[in-house]
């Protein structure tokens, strides 16, 4: 089975998850070309980046005289096709928050993949994320005589589901994937029931040399980690404040924040506030190996998100036997139960946050070392990226033409 990836940034700091995916898939066989709009803008500081960048091709880093040609082999190989996909990017335009303009871009960008598809002899396109990769994907396959699918995260999708024309792309797509039974939800409140069939929960994973050989006992030092994109639906701001009335009867609380994004100056300045840069660390982003040691060596991971869909640096902390304290809301109670593997509290409730964190500290070693094994087990019940890789693979091979 060959199969073409499409994605608007790869590979990425915080896309790991597609990476593991690739990966599984290829360890089943499955031969993938990885495509992608550009490079990411984080810079790539791993090995495992660095090695999926070389095999990736980027459609804003290839020259003008290769892309123009690209564009003109398509329209010349498919014309009325090519027409039929330039009247679906207006008529997504005109009601998009991108705009007409940019749309027509995401014409020209699907030219460009279908040629880059149609010479690799590839019969079915992949994107993550219901973007922008997504509209291209779908323009893309009929011009490459391909079928096309697409994973959906969250929040984003769902926050503005006519804007990204997202009923349509399901519509259209072979299959499309929820990465939670909650996002499954909200792909079939937005379509018909006799769409609903084609709507698939492929979840995100972790594969096993992750998490393999690290027995190491949960520390009793009060020191928490909390991995992701530094911006406002991640609730950062309140971690600091919780954090703040957590060092009143705790001084020794430690929280570090490993990522970078939009709203680290303010977060930076909530910790000057609340005069805590004792307790509070803001660290960058970090390896795959690095974001391992850390989550290690913290008694306990903490993600106070307000949006999300189901965050992957929540199963990475289960599946080192650390409790999350979470938010319940999107999919993460699919994964996150309460005096189970770790502790749910309101979206915005920075006393609950700074509550759950002295449960976390004031917890016997031996009900931390509990929690951490029951976390390891739903990852391992839920989270086996193989174990995904199998589902994936049998609903593309359902795609029609992917069979062989």
């Amino acid at each position: 089975m060959n199969i073409a990836y499409f994605i608007n940034q790869y590979p990425g700091i915080s896309h790991s998850f597609i990476r593991r995916e690739i990966q599984a898939l290829e360890r089943r066989g499955v031969r993938i070309a990885r495509y992608a709009i550009r490079p990411s803008k984080d810079q790539i500081i791993s090995p495992e980046d660095r090695a999926e960048a070389e095999k990736t091709r980027h459609i804003v880093t290839t020259g003008k005289v290769a892309l123009f040609g690209s564009m003109i082999r398509t329209l010349i190989a498919d014309p009325f096709g090519s027409a039929r996909a330039l009247g679906a990017a207006a008529a997504m335009g005109w009601r998009s928050e991108s705009g007409f303009l940019r749309h027509l871009f995401y014409f020209g960008e699907a030219l460009v993949l279908a040629d880059w598809m149609k010479k690799a002899g590839l019969s079915h396109v992949h994107a993550h994320f219901g973007t922008n990769a997504a509209t291209i994907a779908m323009l893309a396959a009929p011009l490459a005589d391909a079928t096309f699918s697409f994973t959906v995260h969250g929040p984003e999708e769902f926050e503005k589901p006519a804007l990204i024309s997202l009923e349509r792309k399901i519509g259209k797509a072979a299959f499309t994937a929820g990465v939670s039974s909650f996002g499954k939800s909200q792909l079939k409140k937005l379509t018909p029931p006799e769409t609903w069939p084609r709507i698939k929960i492929v979840r995100c994973g972790v594969e096993k040399s992750f998490y393999e050989g690290a027995g190491e006992p949960a520390p009793s030092a009060p020191h928490f980690v909390c991995v992701g994109r530094l911006c406002a639906e991640k609730g950062q701001i309140d971690l600091v404040e919780a954090t703040a009335l957590t060092a009143k009867t705790c001084p020794g609380v430690k929280v570090t924040l490993i990522g970078d994004g939009p709203l680290r100056g303010e977060i930076d300045k909530a910790i000057a506030h609340f005069g805590i840069r004792q307790n509070v660390e803001l660290a960058g982003w970090k390896t795959p190996a690095e974001v391992r040691e850390a989550i290690l060596a913290s008694r306990g991971f903490i993600l106070p998100s307000y949006a999300e869909g189901l965050p992957v640096s929540i199963m990475e902390a289960l599946a080192l036997k650390r409790p999350v304290i979470a938010t319940y809301i999107a999919g993460i109670p699919e994964l996150v139960e309460t005096d189970a593997c770790g502790w749910l509290t309101p979206a915005g409730d920075v006393a609950a946050i700074a509550g759950a964190m002295r449960l976390a500290i004031e917890a016997s070693d031996e009900k931390i070392a509990a929690m951490g094994a029951e976390g390891l087990k739903r990852v391992e019940t839920m989270h086996d990226i193989d174990e995904l890789a199998k589902i994936l693979a049998a609903h593309f091979a359902e795609a029609p033409g992917t069979s062989s």
